[in-house]
C-alpha cells in the first residue's frame, strides 16, 4: 500500500515538476511519444520520454541483479529506493536543477528509483491497469475474493499519493518530492520491524527432539 502511495506521488512529481512525463508509468510515456511524433503537447516531451524510458529500464535491471544474482533481500532493495528518492528530493527541495538538462537528470533518478520498485515482490506497485481490470472482472462475474480489498486498497492509495504530490506542489512546491521518500521510508521501516519481530514458537516438537539420533539423519 505504501509502495503503491509512493509510485502515485513520485508520477504526480515528475508529470507536475518535470512536465507532461511520467517516471513509472511506461504505458503512459509510450503514448506520450507517439502523440509527441505527430507534433502534439508539449515541445521537448519525446526526449523526456525516452530518459524515462531508458532510466527506468535500467533500475529494472539493477533490482534484478541485486535481487537475483547477488541475492539481496527486499530491504536492500527499499534501502536503494529511498536513496534514490532522497537524493531527488534533496535536488529538488535546494533548487539545484534549474535548467532543462538538470530537469531531465532528476527525471532520470527518478526513473530509475520505480524501476527498481518494479522489482520489489510480486504484486504491482507502479501499474494497475491489470489490477484494476481483475478488480472490474470480478465485481461484474460476482467473483469477488478474500484479497480484493487488498486490489481496491493499492487503487486508493495510488491516488492518494498523487493527491499528496499535487497538495505538495500547489502549497510548498520545494517539497513537492518529498511525499515519494516518506512513502518508501515508511515502507522500509515496516519492512525492518518485520524483520526483527521475534518468531511464535509454535510448540510443535523438532524431529530431532528426543531423538539423539536425528542430528546423524541430516535433520537441521
Amino acid at each position: 500500500m505504501l509502495l503503491s502511495a509512493a509510485s502515485g506521488a513520485a508520477d504526480a512529481f515528475v508529470f507536475l515538476c518535470v512536465g507532461e512525463v511520467f517516471a513509472g508509468v511506461m504505458t503512459g510515456n509510450l503514448v506520450l511519444l507517439g502523440a509527441s511524433a505527430a507534433g502534439a503537447g508539449e515541445d521537448g516531451v519525446a526526449l523526456k520520454v525516452v530518459a524515462a524510458l531508458g532510466a527506468y529500464a535500467a533500475g529494472v535491471a539493477a533490482g534484478a541483479v541485486l535481487a537475483g544474482r547477488l541475492g539481496l533481500r527486499l530491504r536492500v532493495l527499499l534501502r536503494v529506493e529511498t536513496v534514490l528518492l532522497g537524493a531527488a528530493a534533496v535536488l529538488w527541495g535546494l533548487d539545484l536543477v534549474p535548467s532543462y538538462g538538470d530537469r531531465i537528470g532528476l527525471l532520470a533518478l527518478v526513473s530509475v528509483a520505480m524501476g527498481v520498485q518494479a522489482r520489489i515482490g510480486g504484486t504491482p506497485t507502479n501499474y494497475f491497469t491489470g489490477t484494476l481490470t481483475s478488480l472490474a472482472r470480478r465485481v461484474a462475474e460476482r467473483e469477488l475474493r478474500a484479497g480484493d480489498g487488498w486490489l481496491t486498497g493499492r487503487l486508493v492509495a495510488v491516488v492518494a499519493g498523487a493527491l499528496l504530490a499535487g497538495l505538495t506542489q500547489r502549497w510548498w512546491s520545494p517539497g513537492a518530492a518529498v511525499g515519494p521518500v516518506v512513502l518508501a521510508a515508511c515502507a522500509l521501516a515496516l519492512e525492518e520491524a518485520g524483520r526483527r519481530r521475534p518468531r511464535r514458537d509454535t510448540g510443535k516438537p523438532r524431529p530431532d527432539r528426543g531423538n539423539p539420533a536425528g542430528a546423524a539423519q541430516g535433520w537441521p
